[in-house]
């Protein structure tokens, strides 16, 4: 049916939006200074091609892949996008002031996953090269949970840190490991539906 190919088109316009997103993040976290405005715009581009994917999914007859997995893979990816927002969001509500060096690495590991799924979310298509674009994923959330463990130990420790500044940093790291973790189950959806669909 010629409309099925729309779905490949939309998961990879919802690849690049995500890779965007979380760019657009960790360029916030290391230059200290908000992108949330930015970030705002996409997290309603996404959910606009969520939309669009739910729609289509409602009115195809046959599907290129089951219409659950299709459904879960366009929502797990516009909760990615919502849980990027909302760690502006944090940042900009709480007023963190200078952004601490565990957030700004987390930034970047984020940033890396988005291209990593930016890639594979454009290879749905025929699935071809996904297992080592799918491994790094997995790789970088484990790295993203030493980082955090690190943040937390320092944030605990710190005798130069308010009550305040403790639970607000505590809220923003994790929001910051929930992108992450979502990030992987994306991953686990996508490679759940290689191994359904070759």
């Amino acid at each position: 049916m010629p409309r099925e190919r729309r779905f490949y088109e939309l998961f990879r316009k919802q690849g690049a939006l995500i890779s965007e997103t979380l760019s657009e993040l960790s360029k916030s976290l290391l230059e200290g200074r908000s992108r949330h405005p930015r970030l705002r715009d996409l997290e309603h581009q996404v959910d606009n091609v969520t939309h669009e994917i739910y729609r289509l999914t409602n009115r195809t007859f046959v599907t290129p892949m089951d219409q659950e997995d299709i459904l879960l893979l366009a929502h797990s990816l516009d909760e990615v996008v919502d849980l990027a927002e909302e760690v502006a969001d944090k940042i900009d509500l709480y007023n963190v002031g200078r952004i601490t060096d565990s957030a700004k690495e987390l930034g970047e590991c984020l940033e890396r996953a988005g291209k990593q799924l930016e890639e594979a979310l454009a290879r749905l298509e025929n699935f071809n090269g996904l297992e080592p674009l799918l491994k790094e994923i997995h790789r970088l959330e484990n790295e993203g949970d030493r980082i955090t463990r690190v943040a937390l130990r320092d944030l605990f420790d710190s005798n130069h840190r308010s009550p305040a500044d403790l639970i607000k940093w505590k809220d923003v790291y994790a929001l910051l490991e929930s992108t992450m973790d979502e990030c992987e189950h994306c991953a686990e959806v996508i490679e759940t539906l290689s191994i359904k669909n070759t």
